[in-house]
């Protein structure tokens, strides 16, 4: 085989990802005494790079007398391929000081893409000094690269400013700035820059359409995903439909997600990985946990996302113990739980006054799987605790945690305190939330509820009066329905509702009916100063709002 031969050969293996003919070229090479002849040792370091043999390619690397920067930039890329962005930055610096190599572009554009990885804005930002210094301070690809940066950052006008100053722009570039924008709701802008980009793709529609729906931003998303639809844009790639089922799932939107799921039929995408864990967290989160099961059950490949996705589900419906049953079953299908399903599990048992079992998998998840509790996995556990009594061992959790309480913390807690009707407990309580002058308006009222249950009707004064300082607007409550093609929204307080003298009237009739067959109003929760027969009136009054 001739010497060009060999490296044809590599750079096939590498794009088409056959390490075993790799190998055997090697073999082949170190016979034919060319493992020294460059580029060849630069070209097995790739090829193994690429495949996923980081090993081999270190190995390999290591062995070269003498490494340019094409072989630097080799195993760089290599360990960046191989998700190891911390070991290609310790490399780099191994470049700089043992070899005494400055970087040329090639370089400069994989470290950046290192640092983006990691999320090492101070570090990116010495590189991109460092660039501007060098002789390839023009090259357009190490640019793209910083435009990637510092969208992934969040550092949009850096990023701007790096865009505009590429001559020929390319597809990262563009596709950088659009998901940069819709990530952080500056929707009109990435609009605007995906209709001035002169050749639009399936891969800058998605980064338009999977930004928005990262950003909150689901309906526009929907609108944007119809658009692309019609400019005839064809769906090679399942990752834009995941995420508008996910969009589907955050909306709590089942008709439309039916329809996108019929869409995914038809596209051929059911057996996608990421596509049916999305379908079913979307059917999960859409309150029909029956068919996130069926599809769930239905896949042939299951990875942690989707066992995780089906017991959050199973969690949020009630069904506590199929959603431990369904761990047993991941943990013995070999799969190791992550963080969020640590979370289902705790709210699962929560929910299920299952307080033994509760505090088992929260040291498990420490002891066995040595995962660090996040501040979301004690505020689960401390929900535990407090939902089922153990209100003194809930209070000394909150106050010996590795992270500072949030208010969301504290009010589960004082929640839990008039639950279990420990009043003595509950105004202590209150009387500490109130002093880190909480900044959510719910909590307020909770505050005043409290207080308002033990009469303590001047401390209510000072919290509504607080409330009244801080110019605190509550969103009203409200609930939605859909009959048929349309959807009811009703909100607390509302009399606009063109069947509102209807309903009303079913109401009354259901009020006095109910109280005929013996029911009796708990007006312990009117927290007002009021006559009995006023608190009725108002418990009324809150049911039909």
């Amino acid at each position: 085989m001739l010497y060009s031969d060999f490296l044809h050969q590599l750079q096939l293996c590498a794009r088409r990802q056959t390490p075993s003919i790799g190998k055997k070229l090697h073999s082949k090479i170190i016979k034919l005494g060319l493992q020294q002849c460059f580029p060849l040792p630069n070209n097995l370091i790739g090829m193994y790079g690429k495949c996923g043999f980081i090993q081999d390619a270190l190995n390999l690397f290591d062995e070269i007398p003498y490494r340019d920067l094409i072989s630097w930039d080799s195993i760089l890329a290599a360990h960046n391929h191989a998700h190891l962005p911390h070991k290609t930055l310790s490399l780099f610096v191994n470049m700089l000081t043992l070899d005494a190599l400055q970087p040329d572009h090639f370089i400069f554009a994989t470290i950046v893409k290192a640092c983006a990885s990691l999320g090492f804005i101070r570090q990116g930002k010495q590189i991109h000094a460092r660039f501007m210094l060098s002789q390839f301070h023009n090259d357009d690809v190490v640019k793209s690269s910083l435009v990637y940066m510092y969208s992934k950052f969040g550092l949009l006008d850096s990023s701007c400013l790096v865009f505009d100053s590429i001559a020929l722009k390319n597809s990262l570039s563009w596709t950088s700035m659009i998901s940069g924008y819709a990530r952080v709701g500056r929707k009109v802008e990435a609009v605007k820059l995906l209709k001035s980009m002169p050749s639009k793709n399936l891969i800058s529609w998605t980064a338009l359409v999977s930004g928005l729906v990262q950003s909150g931003n689901w309906i526009d998303g929907f609108y944007m995903f119809i658009e692309m639809r019609r400019e005839g844009i064809d769906i090679l790639d399942p990752f834009v439909v995941s995420t508008i089922v996910g969009a589907c799932a955050n909306l709590a939107s089942l008709g439309v997600g039916k329809q996108i799921h019929g869409f995914v039929i038809v596209l051929g995408y059911e057996s996608s990985l990421f596509v049916s864990n999305a379908l079913v967290d979307m059917y999960a989160k859409c309150s029909d946990i029956l068919a996130a099961k069926e599809i769930f059950f239905k896949m042939q490949k299951r990875d942690v996302v989707s066992w995780t996705s089906v017991i959050v589900g199973a969690a949020h419906h009630g069904l506590a113990k199929e959603a431990l049953r369904l761990y047993d079953e991941m943990i013995s299908a070999g799969l190791k739980p992550n963080e969020v399903t640590f979370i289902g599990l705790i709210y699962a048992c929560s929910h299920a006054g299952l307080v033994s079992k509760g505090r088992y998998i929260f040291n498990s998840m420490i002891k066995d799987y040595k995962i660090c509790p996040s501040l979301h996995h004690y505020t689960c556990f401390l929900d535990l605790l407090s939902r089922s009594g153990h209100l003194r061992e809930a209070e000394n959790l909150i106050q010996t945690m590795p992270f500072e309480p949030d208010e969301a913390a504290w009010a589960a807690l004082l929640t839990a305190c008039k639950a279990h009707k420990n009043t003595q407990m509950a105004i202590r309580i209150a009387d500490h939330i109130l002093n880190l002058k909480p900044k959510d308006t719910s909590t307020y009222i909770l505050l005043s509820n409290t207080y308002a249950g033990a009469s303590m009707w001047e401390n209510v004064s000072k919290v509504r009066k607080l409330m009244g300082t801080m110019e605190f607007r509550k969103e009203p409550g409200n609930s939605c329905i859909e009959l048929g093609k349309e959807s009811h929204v009703f909100y607390a307080g509302e009399t606009s509702h063109p069947m509102k003298s209807e309903i009303f009237g079913l109401l009354l009739e259901l009020d006095i009916e109910i109280k005929r067959r013996g029911y009796v109003p708990d007006t312990s929760c009117v927290l007002h100063d009021l006559e009995q027969s006023e608190k009725e009136k108002q418990l009324f009054w809150h049911v039909l709002a």
